[in-house]
């Protein structure tokens, strides 16, 4: 290593450690960070465009379930943990572990000869995801003042976006090969994500150069236990719940363990103190409480819109899930638009209250707009429908993480952003469950009555009286253009109830967005924050001591 390439490492560690990085430094900072995340966002839209093909294969059609409820089950419970361990031993071990489990994950999902194989690697790869999630948005409130971090997090919006229409094209492209390469096409789709993460690896290795952290904290391991106690049997009740019967014993029993764990880690919370994995402390804010709501109430509004509209667009226009992802570039247009705009603003005024406000109105106004899609209504009506949506998440997504990391103490930056993106992905998986539940839970009445309005033959209408009847969406193409009419229009009816609902849902959202307290943006970074703050707590001390001598 020559001197000065030397000393221009140890600048960046500098640089690094007091939160005072340059453009050019930040930018190499967030290729690797981007790419970790990407990984995780990714994965989420390509397996589920390719798991019908997968699942198949496998042999295993009707447990293919437990293969997207075991990566949401443990993505979902360990983002917290990240966030909190790493307030206490700082945030890059745990970002670098957080990839090697993501890749660790994915090369077995590869190998995986059973569904059940396949699902115990996915939860593994759902621990990783934790992670990459959380993590990189706390790095970022580290290394970037809240007045910059609008611009520099559009970029991961835009991650966010391009993985959403990308994710489907690609799925549908592996699932659809044979073999490539002398290895079956659909393991490609998780051996995609070796190269990407050993890039990450690289990049945040090489130029990610955070201060270490040398904490006599502990682990509240019970605490722990506790959330994932209360936490995990929401979750597969959300997944599960329709197929097990909503008051069936297991459901309702699986309802009781989750408010037993809940109601024993709420007081462990408080008796921990600092120590716990959520201090009880930043909820007394109100820029916290407020922004976890309401991102629980846009995550559930945005995934419960974002599962049915491929639904509309495969099952009611008949297009593949290829054709599907593509069609859904507008709203990726959409969020990079707002989110990049809204950024530039952020980073000229200071001002941010208005964002959520504006998007999660905006957001309203497109759940209103799908609900009026028809079986037969031109698709440009759809594309401009997107788009609209896309306008609303690239305004409240960014501008919810950002309140939070700028309202609490630069120590809890990783508890700040975990709990937000924790909210947001409860959110998702409620809202997720409350589409398809409403989506399946009228289609049958919705069919009979369009049947019966169209003068069909009884016999007709009673083939059609269970949704069981209805799991294989492809022998619609194969029946008499009256009764796919009459199928296509129940589907449509059906969606207008689910976007009618998750419309319902952004009312209470749009509300909270007026009581967020729109505390002034600071201008240094997290880092660069936390180290003024030691050395005004270590003045004190003196002075103290001092005064006492």
């Amino acid at each position: 290593m020559t001197p000065a390439t030397a000393a221009a490492r140890q600048g960046r560690k500098d640089a690094a450690a007091t939160g005072t990085l340059t453009h050019r430094q930040i930018m190499i900072i967030l290729s690797g960070l981007m790419l970790g995340m990407f990984l995780s966002a990714l994965d989420q839209t390509i397996v589920s465009t390719a798991m019908r093909t997968i699942a198949d294969k496998l042999n295993g059609q009707t447990a293919q379930a437990w293969v997207t409820t075991a990566y949401l089950v443990t993505s979902t419970v360990s983002t917290p943990l990240y966030g909190k361990l790493s307030d206490q031993y700082g945030r890059k071990p745990f970002f670098l572990f957080a990839i090697v489990v993501f890749v660790v994950g994915s090369v077995l999902c590869g190998l995986a000869q059973s569904i059940y194989e396949l699902a115990a690697y996915r939860a593994l790869q759902g621990i990783g995801a934790g992670g990459l999630m959380s993590l990189v948005f706390a790095i970022v409130g580290d290394i970037v003042p809240p007045r910059e971090r609008g611009r520099y997090q559009a970029y991961f919006t835009s991650v966010f976006a391009t993985s959403s229409v990308l994710g489907p094209v690609l799925g549908g492209f592996f699932a659809g090969q044979g073999t490539l390469g002398g290895i079956d096409g659909w393991r490609w789709i998780f051996y995609l994500n070796v190269p990407v993460g050993l890039a990450a690896l690289v990049v945040v290795q090489r130029n990610l150069n955070l201060p270490s952290r040398r904490s006599e904290h502990r682990i509240d391991y019970l605490g722990a236990a506790l959330l994932t106690t209360g936490v995990v049997p929401l979750l597969l009740v959300a997944e599960k719940g329709r197929e097990w019967g909503w008051t069936s014993g297991l459901s309702l029993g699986l309802i009781a363990a989750a408010l037993l764990g809940l109601g024993l880690f709420v007081p462990r919370q408080a008796k921990m103190g600092e120590e716990a994995i959520l201090p009880l402390r930043v909820f007394r804010s109100r820029v916290f409480t407020v922004s976890s709501a309401t991102s629980f109430l846009v995550g559930a509004a945005m995934f419960g819109g974002l599962t049915s509209l491929p639904l509309y667009l495969q099952i009611v226009r008949g297009k593949s899930p290829t054709i599907a992802g593509l069609m859904l570039v507008p709203l990726m247009v959409g969020i990079i638009l707002s989110s990049q705009t809204s950024g530039r603003i952020m980073s000229r005024t200071g001002r941010y209250k208005i964002f959520p406000i504006i998007g999660t109105a905006v957001m309203t106004l497109s759940m209103l707009l799908f609900s009026t899609l028809e079986y037969d209504t031109p698709l440009w009506h759809a594309e401009v429908f997107m788009l609209v949506m896309g306008l609303g998440l690239g305004l409240s997504m960014q501008t919810l993480v950002i309140s939070v990391q700028n309202a609490l103490p630069p120590k809890d930056m990783g508890v700040a952003t975990s709990s937000v993106t924790f909210f947001r992905s409860m959110g998702a998986t409620f809202g997720v469950a409350i589409a398809l539940a409403i989506l399946f839970g009228s289609l049958v009445g919705n069919i009979k009555e369009r049947a019966v309005a169209a003068r069909l033959p009884d016999a007709v209408i009673a083939r059609f009286s269970e949704v069981s009847g209805l799991n294989d969406t492809s022998i619609i193409a194969t029946l008499p253009p009256a009764v796919q009419r009459v199928i296509l229009q129940g589907f449509a009816d059906s969606m207008h109830s689910v976007f009618l609902t998750v419309a319902l849902l952004m009312i209470p959202a749009f509300v909270l967005t007026f009581f967020i307290t729109e505390v002034p943006l600071r201008q240094t970074s997290g880092l660069a924050a936390e180290r003024e703050a030691q050395q005004q707590a270590a003045g004190d001390r003196a002075e103290a001591g001092t005064a006492v001598v």
